[in-house]
């Protein structure tokens, strides 16, 4: 892969290649259009934070913030794991990403769990970004290095089981982007990207019920991660936002008979970033400069703001106004179906605005479990045609140690560890 303006391109390796070749045409003409109809695509850094890491959740539509705990919660909800059976158990996956533009592009994940005293759980997360080899090239198209890019983050987590319905849990997370190997872009010298986040999560789970004579549990589940600092590649560059996310949703589980269970799941996400807003231009085609030195906004607000600030802008600042606020909910949803806890098929949808992106897909799951090990894999079919995510596979195996005996913990609504 050859690269020019490197830092223009990396921050949405992850999601502008979604979009296709829509780009938001900004023009002064634009006050008398729907707005909410146009393409503006909400950009951040280190998008690889919110690729669904795990085949489980992979193979439902990349949704799992109620889905039953296991091993790769901390992806998704940190506080399941209060409600979590076994004692202690780790999780690898692996995804070959974008395959279709790239060859060499690999998403890993490692994920690891150990119950404590008086219901909480510790767990840790590495997740590893590679983007294959870069070719670095300057405005002439003169080779000028190769690189291999690469990201990473490390979790530490704390969950807590509040009683038998309610958990919280809290993760702490380092960033660390290294895109350019300290090479110069458009004149400026790079440095790696490093922050911190934080995830706050909060799962509940009901007691048995009696749903058309079956034994059903529903579960809900939000989580608001990646808050954290805004990240640079540059000493006087322009910080970008981490991809703060919501995420929220129900699950219903039904157990059909003494071997038959399924599960829907549904999740709504949505990135608590200020959103790109129509700058004013002038007959040339030039934003207009104000009095204060800063480009003159024609509709939406200011993006240049501090963290808070942003993610409670994220919710009006959208130039279109509410229908584009609502644009930006992205909705996943799945089936799990297990027979005897022993094999399990999954099926997904996710959908995603044509005007914020476009990423619409089918996804298909089976999971195994030997034991204490656990296998799944999922491949997902996208509704467009030369989508890059197209042949997307991913693998997880899954260990789990040391089931609690009965009367701890979580024994009342037994789930199958995947």
């Amino acid at each position: 892969m050859k690269l020019s303006i490197l830092h223009k391109f990396i921050p949405a390796l992850g999601l502008i290649p979604f979009a296709g070749n829509a780009l938001f045409a900004q023009n002064s003409n634009l006050l008398g259009q729907n707005l909410a109809n146009n393409v503006n695509v909400v950009t951040t850094a280190v998008p690889f934070l919110v690729i669904s890491p795990d085949a489980r959740a992979g193979g439902m539509g990349d949704a799992g913030v109620a889905s039953a705990p296991d091993a790769n919660s901390i992806a998704w909800n940190l506080a399941k794991l209060g409600f979590i059976d076994n004692d202690m158990g780790f999780s690898v996956s692996y995804t070959p990403w974008l395959r279709q533009l790239v060859p060499d592009i690999n998403l890993g994940y490692l994920s690891f769990y150990k119950k404590m005293k008086k219901n909480g759980v510790l767990s840790c997360a590495l997740r590893y970004f590679s983007l294959g080899n870069i070719e670095f090239t300057d405005n002439g198209g003169v080779s000028i290095g190769s690189f291999n890019p690469n990201e990473y983050s490390l979790d530490v987590g704390y969950s807590l089981k509040l009683n038998e319905n309610w958990g919280v849990g809290m993760t702490a997370r380092y960033i660390y982007s290294n895109l350019t190997g300290a090479v110069a872009v458009g004149g400026q010298y790079t440095k790696p990207g490093q922050g911190v986040g934080v995830d706050v999560s909060s799962y509940y789970r009901s007691n048995d019920l009696q749903w058309g004579g079956k034994k059903t549990t529903i579960a809900a589940g939000l989580c608001i991660s990646n808050i954290g600092n805004k990240i640079t590649y540059t000493s006087s560059g322009n910080a970008d936002f981490q991809p703060i996310q919501l995420r929220l949703g129900p699950s219903i589980t039904m157990n059909l008979d003494e071997y038959n269970k399924i599960t829907w799941v549904l999740d709504l996400t949505k990135l608590l970033v200020p959103t790109p807003p129509v700058y004013e231009l002038d007959a040339s085609g030039s934003q207009i400069i104000g009095p204060n030195g800063l480009p003159e906004i024609l509709a939406g607000r200011n993006p240049d703001v501090s963290v808070p600030q942003g993610m409670i802008q994220s919710f009006y600042d959208a130039p279109g106004g509410a229908l584009e606020e609502f644009h930006e909910i992205n909705y996943a949803t799945g089936f799990e179906y297990w027979y005897d806890n022993q094999f399990a098929v999954r099926t997904g949808f996710f959908y995603e605005s044509p005007t914020k992106g476009g990423r619409q897909y089918i996804t298909f799951g089976a999971g195994f479990k030997l034991k204490v090990m656990n296998i799944d894999l999922s491949y997902l079919i996208p509704i467009t045609q030369q989508n890059p995510l197209q042949n997307t596979l991913r693998l997880t195996l899954g260990f789990n140690f040391d089931k609690a005996k009965k009367g701890e913990g979580d024994t009342d609504n037994p789930e199958p560890a995947n």
